[in-house]
């Protein structure tokens, strides 16, 4: 699932829109990486966004 488990960032929906002004629909998902971190002490596996691990909400283990 597309969906940051720290941010709540989820998939965007819109349209793309041709040189002739034309719309189909599409999504935007956010980039989700699954990462070992640690959560209230303990190493656990989590899905968060690669903003949330650039910007250190969360401590990865080494």
């Amino acid at each position: 699932m597309a969906k940051c488990e720290y941010c709540d960032k989820t998939v965007g929906f819109g349209h793309n829109v041709s040189h002739s002004n034309r719309k189909s629909n599409r999504t935007w998902k956010p980039n989700i990486r699954k990462v070992k971190a640690v959560v209230n002490g303990a190493t656990k596996s989590v899905h968060i966004c690669s903003r949330c691990l650039r910007s250190g909400k969360v401590q990865r283990t080494v």
